[in-house]
């Protein structure tokens, strides 16, 4: 396997594997009280995992403002340090936040609005320059999107991104911001679990990465998940939201989703993968324009994921046979 691919039309090259600072920025919550972090981190670690990913030849990383209320991009950029050019980084806006309270409270759609988040991320990661700058609304208003689009194409002319996309689920979205000629990419959800077909369709049709949101199933296909395993106060698989799939409040993971990652273990630990390297093997064989972004907390992890570049996507038999199993 090429272990780069393309961001889309934009030319940067990135490792085939991303890493997803989400978790690494700890603890927050929305004005309810709803847990939106993976719980409890300890920043040295998260810094040291970044670093391994690093050494690993992992050159892509993707964050967001929100994520920690900007502690995520703090640590990215103090763990980045001076190999800041050795790397693709990517962030988000859209999220308004207090970073005191640790408190998500709202979102904010405007112009003025993103280039004041641009101005704080910069800052927040200690670099002058986004790669990718992603639009973090999933369903704001294709009309509000354009504007931000041609807002995106300022800030390249600028200097201050290289390239833009929108984190959307839905294609038609995605479609109205690949209008704009720098936009490079669009961040999904998609895994062995969660086929996104039409998504995918779109990324080829219009020049587009694919950037793999929740390549694990949120840990479903991370292999340690079991029935009735607890998950602590501060993580928001304890209390999932609607859109987040395969857990149940207070219960931890549906034994459902975990009966289907069983039925998938000989397919994705073939080739002496784990079965989180195993479904990064499969979004590979998916697409050639994947690139998945799986979370860490640990050097541990990062080592897994990284492992799994080596291994290379799965064959066309394999995947095909993952589908007999799913029933696709």
């Amino acid at each position: 396997m090429e272990t780069n691919r393309t961001l889309g039309r934009s030319g940067i090259q990135v490792s085939a594997l991303g890493f997803g600072c989400w978790a690494v920025g700890g603890e927050w919550q929305d004005a309810g009280g709803q847990p939106l972090g993976w719980g409890k981190v300890d920043d040295d670690e998260s810094v040291r995992a970044i670093r391994r990913a690093l050494d690993l030849g992992v050159t892509f990383f993707d964050t967001a403002d929100v994520y920690g209320t900007g502690h995520s991009e703090r640590i990215l950029g103090r763990a980045l340090g001076r190999r800041r050019d050795e790397v693709v980084v990517a962030t988000k806006w859209g999220n308004l936040f207090d970073e005191g309270t640790r408190t998500l409270y709202g979102q904010d759609a405007s112009v003025e609005y993103a280039r004041a988040a641009l101005t704080a991320s910069l800052a927040r990661l200690g670099t002058d320059h986004v790669d990718l700058y992603q639009l973090h609304l999933s369903d704001a208003h294709p009309a509000q999107a354009a504007e931000l689009r041609d807002l995106c194409e300022e800030f390249v002319s600028e200097g201050l991104v290289r390239a833009y996309a929108w984190s959307t689920d839905d294609p038609a979205r995605a479609a109205v911001f690949a209008e704009g000629e720098h936009c490079a990419a669009v961040q999904h959800a998609v895994n062995v679990l969660q086929d996104a077909p039409e998504m995918l369709a779109l990324c080829e049709e219009l020049d587009l990465a694919s950037v793999n949101r929740s390549p694990l199933a949120m840990g479903l296909l991370g292999g340690r998940r079991r029935d009735g395993q607890a998950l602590e106060a501060g993580d928001i698989r304890s209390r999932p939201p609607v859109w987040l799939k395969g857990f149940a409040d207070g219960s931890g993971a549906d034994p459902d989703w975990l009966g289907r990652v069983d039925a998938l273990r000989d397919v994705l630990t073939s080739g002496g993968r784990t079965i989180a390297q195993g479904a990064l093997a499969w979004l590979w064989a998916r697409s050639p324009r994947t690139v998945p972004i799986p979370g860490f907390r640990s050097v541990a992890q990062a080592e897994e994921n990284a492992g799994a570049i080596g291994k290379g996507p799965l064959t066309a038999g394999q995947v095909a046979e993952a589908d007999r199993i799913l029933g696709r």
